[in-house]
């Protein structure tokens, strides 16, 4: 018996008339629908009429479910993977499933549609030409703080999801160690509360002093822009990430080709500190 196919199908990020035309034929066509959360994604499911099976696919539990949801694909099922909003897989429960199916050589067919990220961005005004998706910083202040370190000389736009409760200390952290940069802050796309922030990181937090900070947030901040310094400045930026764990050698490649100045004199300059 031939397997099935596994659809990944992206639905609404918020508003329910997001959805394609191309989804809810897919999600009327399975046999089974895999949903982050059931409860959410039958809010969907009902306002268009669709009643299929479903079975539960939550992070906590994605190994043991995706091994459950291979079953039925062997035995010729076919089944549409969804996530409570967006497409599964990114920054939500999907990838391990996708894996395992690509190993047991099964079809997997994408259903594309909505992103939060992606729409965030193209309202955002920066640079869209080349840009990185960064999901969830960590929690943790310590281990957020090293990532944005690394994130420091980035030349892309970046983006960020954040949940709201960890939305100030994560821009003073992006202000402190990435400097007061453009910025573009989208809550709740695409819903009834739908804002944009745009301004400078000090702009947009002082902005937000003033406002009910709940719900979703993605995070827009410019890409690093080149300048000339003199060997002092450099030497300044090396150990600073040598002081974050960086090695030497490393360091200085970094910070030399960043901001044009010689390897060799900022090494050995970085030798006397």
């Amino acid at each position: 018996m031939a397997a099935g196919k596994l659809y990944i199908v992206a639905t609404p990020v918020g508003n329910l008339e997001d959805i394609t035309l191309r989804a809810l034929r897919i999600l009327r066509e399975v046999d089974v629908i895999a949903a982050e959360d059931t409860r959410h994604s039958l809010k969907l499911l009902n306002n268009y009429g669709i009643a299929k099976p479903l079975i539960s696919y939550w992070s906590e539990k994605e190994k043991v479910k995706a091994e459950a949801i291979l079953d039925r694909l062997k035995t010729g099922l076919s089944v549409a993977l969804i996530s409570d909003a967006g497409t599964p897989g990114i920054s939500d429960p999907g990838s391990v499933l996708i894996r395992r199916a690509i190993e047991e050589k099964i079809d997997i067919i994408p259903i594309p549609g909505p992103s939060a990220h992606t729409a965030a961005l193209c309202v955002s005004g920066l640079p869209t030409e080349e840009f990185t998706f960064l999901g969830f910083l960590p929690s943790k202040s310590g281990q957020r703080q090293r990532r944005l370190y690394e994130l420091k000389h980035e030349l892309r736009t970046l983006i960020f999801y954040e949940a709201p409760h960890r939305l100030l200390q994560t821009l003073s952290d992006i202000n402190e160690i990435l400097g007061d940069r453009r910025v573009a802050l989208s809550k709740e796309i695409s819903k009834i509360h739908e804002e944009i922030l745009r301004g400078t990181l000090a702009e947009v937090r002082a902005a937000l002093q003033t406002r009910m900070i709940a719900g979703e947030y993605v995070i827009i901040v410019e890409g690093f822009h080149k300048q000339e310094v003199g060997l002092d400045e450099a030497l300044f930026e090396v150990l600073a990430l040598i002081k974050k764990g960086l090695g030497r050698k490393e360091a200085v490649r970094t910070v030399a080709e960043m901001y044009g100045v010689s390897k060799k004199e900022l090494y050995d300059k970085s030798l006397s500190r």
